[in-house]
């Protein structure tokens, strides 16, 4: 390559198997064509090159043109295994990722062909002040979404920045730039300019690579150390840091103060909306090994609303009232309380007489299970159902289960369902003739779901079992051959379910707790 000044303007020569392409070094003008692209305005610049709205003329439609460095277009096996990480990241298909659609080579000119989606960036909204809880928790809850959608591929983003995810007008997230920093890895030194850039690609002597943006990055990024999914997590939980308090967790008066910072300082939490101050610490470790391993266990601490409850900055008047009168009152009535009060009253211990022939120690299963409301309790015995109302003083057998496993309650406790004879059964806790609701070859635990569908392990896998009966609808397969889900317990309100997944023939105590939601049946390990 070389580099020719003419009129004023700098050309490259690119010499390759003895043809010469010749790039101005200065930006697209308006009207230029890459291709079918043609190039309607400049939308801004950034570490990885310029980028453009332009015009797909033959599919009708307004893309995004990012143009590579001129370093990149000038290497021909970089272009090439871009051109094969470019495959892995079009492959990423989610509603919170910005698509690639391809890279476009023309007159010596490279560029990305990106989904273009309007709105301002994370950056442009912090810029006016820290988001509330109530607006930064559905910001924070789709951010997660992306990241683990594209670790599930494989795919770690490395540059994970506010000024790289964008909010539309109908509040949708889109995380832009997904696996880039990995594929424009430099293959040589970049300009001088990265020493007082934010944003840093420095090839060190050795193997190690620093690539990303100095604030966000993780301590084992910052020291150019190899890096996995867990650099991802900590650059979310800077992010989330700045979203909630408005400033960022590390910072300098240049590149090496900031890095500096995220290797040796810990960040101050005060200003940290405290339902969060314990998930940022699990982001924020700085040894990757004590850091959250999973970004879908951030997705699910922020899928339900946290329980402290989200106040206005106006609003601690009336609770400032409130409270108040509340010890004014607590002073006025302590008096005459002390009086009269009580002596404390002793612990109060509930012993339930299971019979004398009662043997706990099923071959499989949970031997005693209580009711929902508290009231009876069900137990195996001699592979035979036995129950008793906690009211009354004598236990009773239940007709017709012979050979019983494995009993669940149904949610209004009038129904145990369990298994017996390769089939699952239910059965009225007041007596009667049990119903068959399906075959049940090998089960390992079911629950009951309040919209009338069983959850039942059955042959290392989860499937679903109307409540009437019928055929087993599969929800889950087994991760792995030789893998197992053991005990299914649907959780409050029917969206989720938790169980154990292990090896077969280890203990529990090397399982995994594994989540299943079910709207979307997206399956983490908890």
């Amino acid at each position: 390559m070389e580099t020719w000044t003419l009129s004023g303007r700098r050309f490259l020569f690119y010499h390759t198997d003895c043809v010469i392409r010749i790039s101005p070094d200065v930006p697209l003008a308006v009207g230029a064509r890459l291709g079918p692209y043609e190039v309607l305005s400049p939308l801004g610049s950034g570490g990885m090159g310029e980028v453009y709205r332009a015009r797909d003329t033959k599919l009708g439609r307004d893309v995004a043109l990012k143009v590579l460095p001129e370093a990149f277009v000038a290497d021909p096996e970089r272009v090439g295994r871009f051109q094969r990480e470019a495959k892995t990241l079009a492959s990423l298909s989610h509603p919170n990722i910005a698509t690639i659609h391809g890279l476009e080579e023309a007159r010596g000119v490279a560029a990305l062909v990106l989904e273009l989606v309007e709105g301002p960036t994370l950056a442009d909204r912090i810029a006016q002040g820290a988001l509330p809880l109530d607006e930064a928790l559905p910001v924070a809850r789709q951010i997660a979404e992306a990241l683990e959608a594209a670790h599930e591929q494989g795919i770690i983003h490395r540059d994970l920045k506010p000024a790289n995810i964008k909010i539309t007008s109908d509040g949708r997230v889109k995380v832009l730039d997904f696996g880039l920093a990995k594929a424009l890895d430099p293959a040589s030194a970049i300009n001088a300019s990265a020493t007082v850039s934010p944003t840093i690609s420095m090839q060190a002597t050795q193997a190690g690579v620093i690539l990303g943006t100095a604030a966000y990055m993780s301590p084992e990024q910052a020291r150019g150390r190899p890096v996995d999914r867990r650099a991802d997590i900590w650059a979310f939980g800077v992010v989330l840091y700045e979203m909630v308090t408005g400033r960022k967790p590390f910072g300098g008066d240049d590149v090496g103060d900031v890095l500096a910072s995220v290797i040796k300082e810990q960040p101050s939490l005060e200003a940290v909306p405290a339902p969060l101050r314990r998930l940022l610490q699990r982001c924020l470790e700085k040894d990757p090994k004590k850091r959250l391993r999973d970004i879908s266990g951030v997705a699910l601490l922020l899928e339900e609303p946290l329980a402290t409850p989200v106040r206005t900055r106006t609003s601690w008047v009336p609770w400032l009232v409130a409270g108040t009168l509340a010890v004014t009152s607590a002073i006025a009535l302590w008096a005459p309380w002390r009086a009269t009060r009580s002596e404390p009253r002793p612990l109060v211990r509930l012993d339930v007489d299971l019979g004398p022939d009662a043997v706990l120690g099923s071959r499989r299963g949970t031997d005693v299970v209580i009711a929902p409301d508290g009231s009876r309790l069900v137990w195996v015995s001699r592979d035979r159902l036995f129950t008793r109302r906690l009211d009354q003083p004598k236990a009773s057998e239940i007709a017709g289960t012979q050979g019983a496993l494995e009993p669940f309650f149904s949610p209004d406790g009038q129904w145990v369902a369990f298994v017996a004879a390769g089939k699952l059964k239910k059965v009225s806790v007041e007596g009667g003739t049990p119903i068959s609701l399906c075959d049940v070859a090998v089960g390992s635990g079911g629950t009951w779901s309040t919209d009338g569908r069983i959850i039942m392990s059955i042959d290392g896998g989860l499937f679903a079992i109307p409540e009437a009966g019928g055929p087993p609808t599969p929800l889950l397969p087994a991760s792995a051959a030789g893998q197992s889900i053991s005990w299914p317990q649907i959780l409050p309100g029917n969206r989720a379910v938790v169980f154990a997944d292990r090896l077969i023939g280890s203990t529990f105590d090397d399982a995994n707790i594994d989540i299943l939601t079910m709207p979307d049946g997206r399956r983490r390990t908890v």
